[in-house]
């Protein structure tokens, strides 16, 4: 899937021809400091994985997928188990987002780590972390 690198709606192509993408649209109130990404699973995953976050940011939906607010860069040292998508820039294919959780705090994110967890427990696929080689030490 295409998502683009744009910075506001757009078109990159697919297989099936254009497709129209949209960034998710952070609220006024709520300051986007750190950047957004944004990290998405099918519908079906969708009431799941909001009734089980302890801390939710912002949440959108369209009729196939849902999507979590997350800093830029929540994809550094992580896999993000498919099916779920992440989408740099919050850049998302344009199938007509709407926001459906506002969080209480003032923050728009979700934090990515119980996020992606709980993704890897709803998708049976074990967490898949790559970080710096360690060194080992002679015996």
């Amino acid at each position: 899937m295409g998502t683009g690198t744009g910075t506001g709606t757009g078109r990159t192509a697919s297989a099936a021809g254009p497709l129209a993408v949209t960034r998710l649209p952070v609220p006024a109130d709520l300051p986007a400091t750190l950047g957004c990404d944004a990290v998405g699973v099918p519908a079906r995953y969708g009431f799941r994985t909001l009734s089980r976050l302890p801390a939710k940011g912002c949440v959108y939906a369209d009729g196939d997928w849902w999507w979590w607010l997350v800093p830029a860069g929540s994809d550094l040292d992580l896999v993000w188990p498919l099916p779920a998508c992440y989408a740099p820039g919050a850049v998302i294919p344009d199938r007509g987002p709407r926001l459906i959780h506002h969080p209480d705090g003032g923050s728009p994110y979700t934090p990515p780590i119980p996020l992606y967890l709980l993704i890897c427990q709803l998708t049976g696929t074990a967490p898949a972390w790559s970080g710096p080689p360690r060194l080992r030490t002679a015996r």
